[in-house]
């Protein structure tokens, strides 16, 4: 069995996708990557986009005390996406991890926040179809998964699990893991 390696914090905003957000937590987890997952306002629970309520691990700002972190991820959810669009805190950690040169990923409308922060400018990115307009500095596609870089963007809901593998394979390297994830979650 691998050993755990590499640490990943996913941000949690009010009106976030919780597929989004449960599913990367989880993959990411299934292969050994410590993964935090943060809440935007604390460590409350945060009631999401389909009304289903998620309890973090702890808040963003004592998260940003045990930084840094290899990635950094953002869920979709149009209100979630807002919300980290709107964060200076977000824009901070976000701004240090492309100086660093770390792995940013994010998924449905979370991309948008990528925009609001100047994050990625002039990369391949894709997000939800209905937010495509907002990447007019960027190079778009719509396929279900784009890595630029150290930038991973995904689709949607549906691209959960394929974006999460991604995630894995870019924090762990070609080690073999993320290869033997989607196998035993019968994603195959």
């Amino acid at each position: 069995m691998a050993a755990t390696k590499g640490r990943a914090l996913i941000i949690l905003a009010e009106g976030a996708e919780e597929m989004e957000a449960v599913i990367t937590a989880d993959v990411l987890r299934r292969g050994k990557v410590e993964t935090v997952i943060a809440g935007l306002s604390g460590a409350d629970p945060v009631q999401c986009s389909r009304q289903v309520v998620l309890k973090p691990d702890i808040s963003l700002d004592e998260a940003c005390k045990k930084e840094p972190f290899d990635a950094v991820i953002l869920p979709g959810g149009g209100g979630g996406a807002k919300r980290l669009a709107q964060s200076a805190e977000v824009k901070k950690i976000l701004k240090e991890q492309e100086k660093r040169d770390g792995i940013i990923a994010a998924i449905c409308a979370g991309p948008t926040a990528l925009v609001a922060h100047g994050i990625g400018v002039g990369k391949s990115v894709t997000s939800y179809p209905s937010v495509k307009d907002k990447f007019k500095d960027y190079k778009y596609l719509e396929e279900r998964v784009v890595q630029d870089g150290k930038l991973i963007t995904s689709r949607g809901p549906g691209t959960a699990f394929q974006f999460a593998i991604e995630i894995v394979r870019a924090v762990r390297g070609n080690d073999g893991v993320a290869d033997g994830l989607a196998a035993p979650m019968l994603l195959e």
